[in-house]
């Protein structure tokens, strides 16, 4: 049989077949002796699965199919680079913030978009609570993001509006949730696969005890699709950004920075800058230009 990992805890791994199926499997012993650089499974990898005990769903994964893509780290306190995954074969990033309660911080958003682009994985951007603002008044303030080029989408997971589009956007992919505390995830999530009834506040736990999983879990969508609860972005992505790199993750500063002067520019003093001529004529908008700043101050570990 073929299927896809929900989970992994201790030795275990809960898979979903590809007949809707789900089994209890161990790994094939030959594939744990194999020295390697990597996890050895995680949360979104396709497997191959022989069947132990078909009354109880009891199975051994033989075999593990090729990742297209990883959401990792860097294993700590290694002297040998090992990839630790979090997440096998995600296809998208979702960013979920609220219009309000709480008052959303968009310097926390771009670090989040931040975070996600050097995982080198698309996200997109989904605004909670239109109730309790209006869908226009958000569209004012999340606009920006829309004219940069990230997807947004406006909901209200509380009366339902906007999830039917924003269900046929998530349609056969592996999404990532994440966001900051009170956004909504777990009633947005709720909302798009109705019988999961995740307590609010559960999603984003990973990772937060000394006895939890730092893994991932994988919730089938009944459209189609997964979504994926993981540890967060904040631990992965921003806090090994080099200086030098932080621009191409700012795609209104990308477009630019191969029409200024030196190629290793920063865009932060030196002369002859496409960006910062463009931020000048107001081509860059004040609040990311402010948060390219604050980001780059604290990847050269700088004063802001």
């Amino acid at each position: 049989m073929h299927g896809i990992v929900l989970r992994v805890y201790s030795d275990f791994i809960d898979v979903l077949t590809e007949q809707g199926e789900r089994w209890q499997c161990k790994v094939l012993g030959r594939l744990k002796r194999r020295r390697r650089l990597t996890t050895l499974i995680a949360t979104g990898d396709g497997v191959s699965v022989q069947v132990v005990n078909q009354a109880k769903r009891e199975g051994q994964i033989v075999a593990i199919l090729p990742r297209k893509s990883t959401l990792s780290r860097r294993r700590p306190n290694t002297t040998t680079p090992v990839e630790d995954v979090i997440l096998a074969n995600p296809d998208e990033i979702m960013v979920v913030f609220a219009a309000a309660e709480p008052e959303p911080n968009l310097y926390l958003l771009d670090r989040f978009l931040v975070a996600a682009a050097s995982s080198e994985i698309p996200a997109f951007i989904v605004i909670n609570k239109i109730d309790l603002t209006s869908e226009a008044r958000a569209r004012a303030q999340f606009g920006l993001y829309e004219r940069i080029g990230y997807p947004v989408f406006y909901v209200s997971a509380v009366r339902q509006h906007g999830i039917d589009l924003l269900r046929r956007h998530l349609k056969d992919h592996i999404t990532v949730v994440t966001g900051p505390s009170g956004a909504g995830k777990s009633s947005l999530i709720n909302s798009l696969q109705p019988g999961l009834d995740l307590r609010v506040g559960e999603l984003m736990r990973m990772g937060t005890g000394k006895h939890t999983t730092r893994w991932a879990q994988l919730y089938p969508l009944d459209a189609g699709g997964f979504i994926a609860d993981t540890p967060g972005l904040r631990e992965l992505g921003l806090w090994d950004v080099r200086p030098g790199e932080l621009s191409d993750y700012f795609p209104e500063i990308r477009a630019l920075a191969p029409q200024c002067r030196f190629s290793d520019c920063t865009h932060m003093a030196e002369p002859g800058c496409a960006v910062r001529s463009a931020r000048e004529h107001e081509q860059i908008h004040p609040h990311r230009w402010a948060s390219y700043q604050q980001l780059f101050a604290e990847a050269t570990n700088t004063p802001k």
